[in-house]
């Protein structure tokens, strides 16, 4: 009978690929017992903090090792543990968003071509957790990795990038530098919807450019916030500022936005 004779580096690599697993399978059972105490018990402030902690320091360490070929599994992990933070409203108001970032240091490290979290990595750690620099910069790292060619969505990273810009960091030509290339990268999708707000992009591009302060720009990227927003807050965020812009808002019957712009910018 043959017998296989292992080389020293597949015998380390296999090693290596248990310990992977080993250490997705420890934070699986932790988020079960998590889980099961949450609908157990009510927790302290401190326990809220000591799990928070935990989390978090998980999240680093994901950050930094390697995955051995699991980076797509540790991503989609990583995005998980994030809805579940995010999800946890008794725990967020002990503890609050600051340490958001951790989850999408982890996505972005292992997996920048993850398109379909650029909108949730925007809105949490902007509007929630309050740091619109952190949120551009790990964008900046992601989008550097991306091609629209094999990411038919990665033009929307591009989109939340000039909407942080404008909105937040008052950063009226970046932004224009950022719709522009979300122009170029949407003319590349499949999907003539998408293609269909090109013209969109470069007008918002075109109007920061002779404008950086632009506040028919500013409406229109709150109004594009408002339609994609992925939570209440971040909804009622956009509403507050469309109408301290001086434009009015209400939902219809059917569930769509209603939108009147300022009278002096008609």
């Amino acid at each position: 009978m043959n017998q296989k004779r292992w080389r020293w580096s597949e015998v380390v690599g296999l090693g290596l690929t248990a310990v992977a697993l080993g250490i997705v399978a420890f934070m699986q059972q932790d988020a079960l017992r998590r889980l099961q105490a949450q609908t157990g018990e009510q927790f302290t402030d401190a326990e809220y903090e000591r799990q928070n902690a935990q989390t978090i320091t998980q999240m680093q360490l994901l950050a930094k090792l390697p995955s051995f070929g699991f980076d797509n599994l540790v991503a989609d992990w990583a995005f998980l543990q994030f809805l579940q933070f995010f999800g946890d409203s008794a725990a967020r108001q002990v503890t609050g968003y600051d340490d958001v970032p951790a989850f999408f240091e982890v996505i972005i490290a292992k997996d920048p071509g993850f398109a379909q979290t650029y909108p949730y990595l925007s809105t949490a750690i902007t509007v929630y957790a309050g740091q619109p620099q952190t949120a551009v910069a790990l964008m900046d790292r992601g989008l550097a990795a991306m091609d629209p060619a094999y990411q038919p969505t990665a033009y929307l990273a591009w989109v939340f990038r000039a909407m942080d810009e404008l909105l937040f960091l008052g950063k009226g030509r970046a932004a224009a530098a950022s719709y522009d290339r979300a122009a170029a990268w949407a003319e590349l999708n499949p999907d003539p919807q998408v293609r269909a707000a090109v013209p969109y992009y470069r007008s918002l591009a075109q109007t920061l450019r002779r404008n950086p302060d632009s506040r028919m720009a500013q409406i229109n990227a709150w109004i594009w916030a408002l339609v994609n927003a992925v939570s209440d807050r971040s909804r009622q965020t956009a509403i507050e500022n469309i109408e301290r812009l001086g434009g009015k808002v209400s939902r219809l019957p059917d569930g769509t936005w209603q939108i009147r712009h300022p009278e002096d910018l008609r």
